[in-house]
């Protein structure tokens, strides 16, 4: 897998194709009316399906009814699905995990929830979770905008974190990014004051977009340097780190030359 994102959107190469009807899904893949709720905001988005190895399956398998589970209309009670009260951070397109578990490890404090489409990531996830006994992650597979409108609860969160989301570049594709101003709202909503919100991207048109659209949300103030704050004045007082892991993917844009753009607000208390 070519960095199926070690981080967010960029996971599923999406091919805007013709919506096609799907066959009679094997490995467990989503039917019909759950796949479309896998990728609501983009009605022709195919993601890559890869078979899960042995390992992968007998992992999923052993772990996944424990730590994962799919997006629903249910609220979520994160205290009695991790067994303990504790700062609730969401990462949007946690991909394969690098980051994503190297910051659980880095937090043991905070309870971490992921939220990613692409299975054959999530798996990979799941074995380094089993493998190294990781606790303070569970796992979520869905559209991300799904789980925060209709599972999270305002003021609930105190970190989002959204790593190298898909920028689609093409003009004509734009609509489809997932940070609006309408999903800026919606992330501003479920923090907590106080709460914090990460972004990172590696594409330049996207990260001008990312800091129109993130200086006009009235609910949230920079905190570094990017959004018009001072990152030395917060780093120590935010409730999570500023720091994220370089991932394969990260890698390779620094290799290609690409200037990687951090935003760090926080909720208006």
């Amino acid at each position: 897998m070519d960095a199926v994102n070690d981080a967010a959107n960029h996971t599923a190469e999406s091919v805007p194709e013709p919506p096609s009807t799907p066959s009679v899904p094997a490995d467990n893949e989503p039917r019909r009316g759950t796949a479309s709720r896998l990728y609501p905001r983009v009605t022709s988005f195919r993601s890559r399906r890869g078979a899960l190895t042995a390992t992968q399956q007998q992992s999923w398998a052993r772990t996944w009814p424990r730590i994962g589970g799919e997006v629903s209309d249910e609220r979520l009670d994160a205290a009695a699905w991790f067994g303990r009260e504790a700062p609730l951070v969401i990462e949007i397109g946690c991909g394969t995990g690098t980051a994503t578990a190297a910051m659980a490890q880095a937090e043991p404090h905070l309870n971490l929830i992921g939220i990613e489409v692409y299975k054959p990531g999530l798996a990979q996830l799941v074995q380094r979770i089993e493998r190294e006994h990781i606790e303070n992650i569970r796992l979520l597979r869905g559209d991300a905008v799904d789980v925060l409108e209709n599972m999270i609860a305002e003021q609930s969160l105190t970190g989002v974190r959204v790593f190298f989301p898909d920028p689609w570049p093409k003009a004509r594709h734009h609509k489809r990014r997932l940070l609006q101003p309408a999903t800026f709202a919606l992330i501003a909503s479920r923090l907590r004051p106080g709460g914090v919100l990460h972004v990172a991207t590696d594409h330049a048109d996207y990260a001008e977009h990312i800091a129109a659209v993130g200086a006009a949300e009235s609910q949230l103030i920079g905190l570094n340097e990017t959004t018009g704050g001072v990152s030395a004045e917060h780093r120590d007082s935010a409730p999570i780190g500023f720091e994220r892991p370089v991932t394969k993917f990260e890698g390779k844009a620094h290799r290609a030359g690409s200037a990687i753009t951090e935003f760090i607000w926080g909720k208006i208390e």
